[in-house]
């Protein structure tokens, strides 16, 4: 209700546009990814972040690291997308989380991963319609009680060693949790749910 309030009073029209919806998830798995990744090692790296951020081997493991974090952002970002639909999606619930998991895809086909990414990328693209089925059969949660698959990868490909990021997990762990809790607000403020949902189980 607070966000259709402020909609009506600052006159900005949410959207109901599933091709803008589509876009909106991918952008959103990008920036989850950057922000989670990129501020974790600066803040590690210090007053030697040029020297680390111009290192070959440095740059060869951010990019391995972010890659498989995308992945995985992108399917959390789609399942948050599927919890935040679902209240709006009585009786067509199926055909919503269908139509979200092809704009995922979409958004996943847009990119260009390198060749030693390729199969990850395939396998988190088959992957995306299994998650969103499967949630189906409890009750939607939202971004900050939803399991995320982006902590697996993040912390398996983090281009910082393990001995030293001791002790810093629940941090880590809290700033991809903040990430995705922005993302949710931001599409509650940027897309209109019910009508929404009505395209995307119509489409």
């Amino acid at each position: 209700m607070t966000v259709g309030f402020l909609r009506r009073l600052f006159g900005a029209a949410a959207s109901d546009d599933p091709a803008a919806f589509g876009h909106f998830l991918g952008r959103q798995a990008v920036y989850v990814t950057q922000k989670t990744v990129i501020d974790y090692c600066r803040v590690k790296a210090g007053l030697a972040e040029a020297e680390l951020f111009a290192d070959a081997d440095f740059q060869a493991a951010l990019r391995h690291c972010r890659w498989q974090v995308f992945f995985a952002a992108l399917s959390d970002v789609a399942a948050v997308a599927e919890s935040w639909l679902r209240p709006h999606a009585a009786g067509t619930a199926e055909r919503v989380a269908a139509a979200l998991a092809g704009l995922a895809q979409q958004a996943l086909d847009s990119h260009s991963p390198p060749a030693e990414e390729r199969a990850a990328a395939a396998a988190a693209r088959a992957a995306i319609p299994r998650r969103l089925a499967a949630l189906l059969a409890e009750p939607p949660r939202p971004a900050d009680r939803l399991p995320l698959e982006a902590l697996a990868p993040l912390f398996a490909t983090l281009p910082i060693h393990p001995d030293q990021r001791i002790g810093e997990e629940p941090a880590i762990r809290g700033a991809l949790r903040l990430h995705i809790l922005a993302t949710q607000e931001e599409m509650a403020r940027r897309f209109d749910a019910p009508r929404l949902a009505a395209r995307l189980a119509a489409a």
